[in-house]
């Protein structure tokens, strides 16, 4: 046993008033009852200890602390009546404190080495406190202490862990300091004021509170006399357990990189080696089917073996799904040592330099979902005794692993209902609350009902991007393809007669002749490519395959033939093949503006964003109260989308401009605006499974939408729609006059130029009276 003083809290402050002094009166008092209570042969240990502390005479006396060693004989008698015999001095952190102080004065070496510790590295505790918030922990446990002894109040501590830096491994190391005071006896100075069960709860249950308390019970009221017992226990393993639990219950979504650094930190902590290396590898699944993951859940070692960098789709998933049949825990000291007949897949890891490894699957619920691998570099080794440490945390990372599994799937559900259905955020809520009233009814044994979804008094915005000419330019690349396919077609039919010949071989070049003249005459309609494409892909070709298996010597000039006309990558594709990449890549540019604006719109006002798919990129946009019931709706958000429209419409014309030295195609787009500034009503269709207009005066609002994208100006073949321009097509002169302020503010600003024009369209199907403001686009 050592003989030390020491102040625990030696850099915080001090709790004044404090009227506290050592004595063993309290003990005594212990030793005599448990002298009565005791049965077995404890009791002779008790009797010998009290028969010391009255042969001294000190039942009730005050003991100074620098006196306290004159007494050392009495230590030794509390050190045996009160600590574990089961373990020796070297095995519990044990010692005595003065009452109520943080001051110690004697205990076991290994205390003594622990307390040392923590006064060395004090900053490097977990959850160090300020020294305002230390002392207003000891003033919460002095009061705490004397309202159970005088009042019957009894309020329950948090456990409180330190943790210091092991200097042999580098990781923290925790442990707890608990404090028994059954043997300290506290006395009031003076009468004490009554005080309820709630007030008192009130009191120590905040800061403030404890401060009205300190007025009306002072500690100077207060007399405390006795010896508190202070027990230092490790519990690393448990706090690395709740700090893995901690980080499952309080991670967000989004944060797995740092939550999963927290858990590997933890799982260092818990096999106390640092050098000692891990990896979560989650198993997420789509259509049941084993997929990526795409978090590199601690040092990367299984990601870079088993994941994309490494493995195809098809590899990965029918490696995982190998392993998810026999889930096989696999352990190695030395993988250098292992057969390589037996276990070729070590050879990777042997690549990455690994000498000791594990893998335990991991289960929730009886799923396998992931793996907890275990590896050291080459250098450095661990047994088996280190991985039997991990049993106790295979379940709360089972549910961080899952946790990440149920986010990775409703992330896929989100997508999906984002940009595959009609359910976007903006109204999820009406389709939830319509599938509550489903299940409500179907729980209730009601009759089902479908209920209607529907918005009413919605504003609606439209716009059209489209490609310029892109039926004449798709029409030009089919022809100049068919034409380059006949040729080759002509010129490999008259090799093969100078060594071969028949009837059928007769007539195929005297169609090639036919539909030559046809390809170079007017233009070609769909039914004749439609037979000229018979023609060259099914019937010449079947009958060429034919001749080159019946006749060897044709097979290299028609194999040659037959690769140039083949799908992916034929020559005759090229034209085709180069407009559609132009327009993918415009169609693409414009698809991902939108889906970065649709994000910033629903941050003023939620609304629904719905893009169409043509030779360009169509939308309609409908917002207002109905939309989102819960926000107030003002017409300044209209006004946001007027703005917002104009705006984004010159900024795809600009992008589209700068696109251009990318494009195969040279390809241009036209803009075109659809004012309609007055509510409709919108339903969703559960047939069509997309939202629709209502009414027969709404329905009228998607007839025009239909049939203006073509629109000629009255009197005039020319089209509205203009390349570098921006067409607002409207009824009522007041609807474009909701327009005019930010077309103005656009131009002054060198968004759109000068150059305006007012046009009359001309007369549609059912409809007249159409006119359109045309912008140009600087």
């Amino acid at each position: 046993m050592k003989k030390r003083i020491f102040n625990i809290a030696l850099n915080f402050p001090d709790v004044h008033g404090v009227d506290s002094a050592i004595s063993f009166g309290p003990f005594i008092q212990y030793l005599r009852r448990k002298i009565k209570e005791e049965q077995t042969v404890k009791s002779a240990l008790y009797h010998n200890a009290l028969k010391e502390f009255e042969k001294q005479g000190i039942d009730n006396q005050v003991i100074p602390l620098e006196d306290i060693y004159q007494h050392e004989l009495l230590l030794e008698h509390m050190y045996a009546c009160l600590s574990s015999t089961l373990l020796t001095e070297d095995h519990q952190a044990w010692g005595l404190c003065a009452p109520m102080q943080p001051i110690t004065f004697y205990g076991t070496g290994l205390m003594y080495e622990l307390l040392e510790q923590k006064e060395k590295d004090n900053k490097s505790f977990a959850g160090s406190r300020s020294p305002e918030q230390q002392q207003q922990d000891r003033l919460h446990f002095i009061y705490s202490f004397i309202l159970n002894e005088l009042y019957a109040f009894h309020a329950p501590l948090k456990e409180k862990y330190h943790a210091g830096i092991n200097s042999d491994t580098a990781l923290p190391g925790y442990f707890h300091i608990g404090v028994n005071t059954d043997f300290i006896g506290v006395k009031a100075k003076q009468p004490l004021p009554e005080l309820s069960y709630r007030e008192l709860q009130q009191y120590l249950s905040d800061e403030a509170g404890l401060e009205k308390l300190q007025q009306i019970l002072p500690l100077s009221l207060f007399e405390l006399r006795g010896i508190s017992v202070l027990t230092i226990t490790d519990v690393t393993a448990r706090q690395a357990v709740e700090n893995i639990k901690a980080v499952r219950l309080g991670r967000a979504p989004g944060n797995e990189g740092v939550a999963y650094a927290e858990v590997i930190q933890s799982l260092k902590v818990l096999v106390q080696n640092a050098n000692i290396q891990f990896d979560l590898f989650p198993f997420v699944r789509v259509n049941n089917k084993m997929v990526y993951g795409y978090v590199k859940g601690g040092s990367g070692l299984l990601f870079s073996v088993w994941g994309e960098e490494t493995l195809s789709p098809e590899a990965f998933q029918q490696i995982a799904e190998g392993y998810a049949a026999n889930p096989n825990s696999f352990y190695s000291p030395d993988i250098w040592a292992e057969s390589r007949e037996m276990f070729p897949w070590l050879e990777r890891f042997r690549e990455l330099n690994v000498k000791s490894m594990a893998l335990l699957p991991v289960f929730h619920n009886q799923v396998l979902v992931g793996v907890l691998g275990m590896h050291t570099w080459v250098g450095e080794t661990f047994d088996e005794k280190k991985i039997t440490l991990l049993e106790q945390v295979l379940a709360p990372i089972a549910q961080l692993l899952q946790v990440y599994i149920d986010e990775f799937n409703l992330e896929i559900e989100n997508i999906i209902k984002e940009k595959y259905t009609s359910i976007q955020p903006a109204v999820q809520w009406k389709f939830n609350e319509a599938a509550w009233h489903y299940l409500h009814d179907r729980k209730k044994n009601l009759p089902l009902r479908t209920e209607d979804i529907s918005f009413t008094a919605v504003y609606p915005f439209y716009g059209a991007i489209d490609i310029r000419n892109s039926t004449t330019e798709r029409n030009a690349a089919s022809k100049a393809d068919l034409n380059l396919h006949l040729s080759l077609l002509r010129d490999t039919l008259e090799q093969l007669s100078k060594t071969y010949t028949d009837a059928l071989l007769v007539e195929i070049i005297f169609n090639c002749n036919k539909w030559n003249t046809i390809l170079h005459g007017d233009e070609l309609n769909t039914t004749e490519e439609n037979s000229l494409n018979i023609f060259l892909n099914e019937e010449t070709s079947d009958y060429l395959k034919l001749i080159a298996q019946s006749h060897p010597h044709t097979k290299k000039v028609i194999d040659q033939y037959l690769e140039s006309i083949s799908i992916q990558g034929g020559e005759v594709y090229k034209h085709r093949q180069a407009l559609e990449t132009s327009m993918q890549l415009i169609n693409t540019d414009i698809n991902n503006y939108f889906e970065t604006e649709r994000e910033k719109l629903q941050e003023s006002f939620p609304c629904y964003f719905e893009k169409f798919r043509t030779d360009g990129v169509e939308y309609d946009i409908y917002i207002g109260q109905s939309i989102a019931p819960d926000r107030i709706f003002n017409p300044f958000h209209l006004k946001n989308l007027r703005l917002w429209q104009l705006s984004s419409m010159a900024a795809i014309a600009k992008m589209v401009q700068q696109r251009q030295p990318d494009l195969p195609v040279k390809l241009a787009t036209t803009q075109l605006i659809f004012i309609h500034n007055h509510p409709i009503d919108i339903s969703f269709r559960i047939d069509e499974r997309k939202f629709d207009v209502e009414g027969a005066y709404n329905i009228r609002y998607q007839m025009i939408k239909k049939r203006i994208d073509k629109v000629l100006i009255r009197n005039s073949e020319e089209r509205l729609t203009q390349p570098d321009k921006l067409a607002l097509i409207y009824f009522n002169k007041r609807d474009i006059d909701d327009y005019l302020p930010f077309v103005k503010y656009l131009q002054e600003t060198g968004v759109l130029g000068a150059e305006s024009e007012d046009l009359d369209l001309e007369d549609l199907q059912g409809l007249s009276g159409l006119k359109a403001l045309r912008l140009s686009i600087v």
